[in-house]
C-alpha cells in the first residue's frame, strides 16, 4: 500500500504491520520545508486512519528515513524571507512523538538542528557510523525548539544538554551512541537490515502491550507511575490479545495478536 506526496516516500506493509516514511528532498539534504512539514504530518494521519478502520491494530512500528546522504539538516534557511521567524511549527515534531505506535528512526548521514529533534521525538533511533549529529541554530541567533532540548536533556543529562545548544558543535555516531542519544552506532551497510530486524521484532509483540509500554515510560514524571501501570495492567488483561497469549502458552503455539 502507498500514497502519493511531493516531498516524502509513504508505505505501508500489510502483512506486518510496518509502515515506512521517507524524507525525500536529497537535494537539500532533506531540510524541513513548508510542503515537507505538512506532508510529514498527512503522513502520519494516514497511519492513524488506518488504525481507525482496521479491527484491531493495523499499524504495528513506523520507520522514518531520509533519502541521499542526510537523514534531515533540519530548517530548510532557503524559505525564510529576511526577517521571517525561523521557528518550524509545531506539527513536524508532534507527528512522531505523538503517535501511539512506536516510531523508529534510521540514520544515514547528516542529523542536524531540526533533523535532530525530529529524531529525538521518534521512540527508537538508530545510526550508521558515517552519521553527524549537531544543533546548529545558536548560530544562527535562535534556540533549538520544537521540544528537542527536553529529550535531549533526557537523554545526555542537563550539562551535556547544554554544551551541546550553546556551541553548535558536531559529533559522530560513536559519540552519539555512547550518550544514549541512538540505541546503536552501526557499520555503514549493516544499519538498514538492523532497522528492519527491530522493526519487525516490535511489531511481532502484542500491539496494545507495545502502544501501553511506551505511554507509561513517556508518563513518568507527569502521573504517579504506580496509579498508571495498575491501570494499564488492569486494562490490558481484558483484551482479546491478553487472552490469546495466556492460550497460546498453554497450547504451546505461536501466538495471533491483532491489537483488540
Amino acid at each position: 500500500m502507498a500514497r502519493s506526496f511531493d516531498t516524502i516516500e509513504w508505505s505501508f506493509d500489510e502483512p506486518s504491520g510496518i509502515g515506512r516514511v521517507v524524507l525525500d528532498r536529497p537535494d537539500s539534504l532533506n531540510a524541513l520545508s513548508a510542503t515537507l512539514r505538512t506532508e510529514f504530518d498527512e503522513a502520519f494521519a494516514a497511519f492513524r486512519d488506518l488504525d481507525e478502520s482496521a479491527d484491531g491494530v493495523a499499524v504495528r512500528a513506523v520507520v522514518v528515513s531520509g533519502a541521499g546522504r542526510a537523514f534531515c539538516v533540519g530548517a530548510d534557511v532557503d524559505e525564510f524571507a529576511e526577517g521571517t521567524d525561523l521557528t518550524h511549527p509545531e506539527m513536524v515534531y508532534e507527528a512522531a512523538s505523538q503517535f501511539a505506535g512506536p516510531v523508529v528512526a534510521e540514520i544515514d548521514g547528516y542529523c542536524l538542528g531540526g533533523g535532530l529533534v525530529l529524531a529525538l521525538s521518534c521512540d527508537f533511533r538508530f545510526a550508521s557510523e558515517r552519521s553527524e549529529f549537531g544543533l546548529p541554530e545558536v548560530d544562527l541567533g535562535i534556540p533549538t525548539v520544537g521540544g528537542g532540548l527536553g529529550a535531549l536533556r533526557a537523554a545526555v543529562g542537563p550539562s551535556r544538554a547544554k554544551r551541546l545548544a550553546v556551541t553548535g558543535e558536531r559529533f559522530d555516531a560513536e559519540r552519539a551512541a555512547a550518550d544514549g542519544i541512538v540505541s546503536e552506532a552501526l557499520p555503514n551497510e549493516e544499519l538498514f537490515e538492523r532497522v528492519d530486524s527491530f522493526a519487525e521484532t516490535i511489531a511481532s509483540k502484542p500491539p496494545l502491550a507495545v502502544r501501553s509500554s511506551l505511554d507509561i515510560v513517556e508518563a513518568y514524571g507527569h502521573e504517579p507511575p504506580a496509579q498508571l501501570e495498575r491501570r494499564e495492567d488492569q486494562r490490558l488483561r481484558q483484551s482479546e490479545d491478553y487472552r490469546e497469549a495466556v492460550a497460546a502458552f498453554r497450547e504451546d503455539r505461536e501466538p495471533e495478536f491483532d491489537g483488540r
